[in-house]
């Protein structure tokens, strides 16, 4: 990297850790420090810290926000949650909610903490970089993310990637998600529906198709290759290519639908079932692993 470049800019291409030492001290909502305290990491009262008003993401798993909280009983805060001070007794999260929330739950009345500087908007940065790189996040959260940091922080997408270690092509991908439908993109969220899929659908201009065929999706379990193949055929005109049930009257296909539906409870696994006017097809029953295929194979009393 070239000296000629701006402390700023090799700061920002290190990541949330840069933002974090750099940060200056002013601007609406800064830290308030004591005179001659410098940053570091203190213990301090859960009481006293407020949540981040900035914080992207909106839905947490209960079941592992319990396993944080007993692994915190046993272990206690492995990472230091980060946090600016707004006033004597008054801090608010820089990132770290996730671990603030655990250790309520594990019946903490202290925790610790870095007590870094930071206005508003670089806490809004500070914490949508953190979540990105830290947070499991969904995909939709993850293309919110990315918006707001265009929008809110004024970064352009060449930015962006910078700061988030991604391509442009890579955060234009996530961008195109929020073009969408509603119900679609709330589907994302709900992990009803792959990026991949996601990314075939976003090639259809015509949202009523878009809604057909992520209906046709969700009912058929249909892979990703399935779906950038029907994408490919919609948009080139081509007739769709007739699967081995075709031509069944509805009344037959409801009830290999129902029979496929009781397959896939009974082996707790997806199951592929067609079949044609003859009666005639097949039945397919994936495992992931060897352990899973016995698995199958006790259910079906072969071993």
């Amino acid at each position: 990297m070239s000296d000629s470049k701006s402390p700023k800019k090799n700061a920002l291409g290190r990541g949330l850790g840069a933002l974090l030492e750099d940060s200056p001290a002013k601007g609406k909502g800064q830290e308030i420090l004591p005179e001659g305290q410098k940053a570091g990491i203190f213990e301090i009262s859960l009481t006293e810290i407020q949540v981040n008003p900035f914080q992207p993401r909106v839905h947490f798993d209960k079941e592992a926000l319990k396993e944080l909280s007993d692994s915190i009983k046993v272990q206690g805060i492995i990472q230091p949650i980060t946090v600016r001070k707004l006033a004597p007794n008054e801090y608010q999260l820089i990132s770290g909610e996730r671990r603030f929330q655990a250790s309520k739950l594990a019946g903490l009345t202290r925790i610790p903490a870095y007590v870094r500087t930071a206005n508003d908007q670089q806490m809004l940065e500070m914490a949508l970089i953190e979540n990105i790189q830290r947070e499991n996040l969904n995909a939709l959260e993850i293309a919110q993310s990315y918006q707001r940091l265009l929008v809110e922080c004024n970064l352009k997408q060449e930015e962006l990637g910078e700061r988030v270690g991604k391509n442009r092509t890579t955060v234009n991908n996530y961008l195109r998600l929020l073009k969408l439908p509603p119900s679609i993109q709330a589907a994302i969220r709900d992990q009803q529906l792959s990026m991949g899929h996601a990314r075939a659908l976003i090639n259809i201009e015509d949202v009523d198709k878009q809604l057909a065929l992520f209906k046709r999706i969700v009912a058929e379990q249909l892979s990703v290759r399935q779906v950038e193949a029907l994408v490919k055929a919609l948009n080139e005109g081509k007739p769709e290519k007739q699967s081995g049930d075709s031509g069944l009257n509805p009344v037959r296909k409801y009830e290999l639908t129902k029979i496929q539906q009781r397959l896939a409870s009974h082996f707790g696994t997806k199951v592929a079932l067609k079949a044609d006017q003859k009666n005639k097809g097949e039945i397919k029953i994936p495992f992931s692993s060897a352990s899973d295929l016995n698995r199958i194979l006790e259910i079906l009393e072969i071993i």
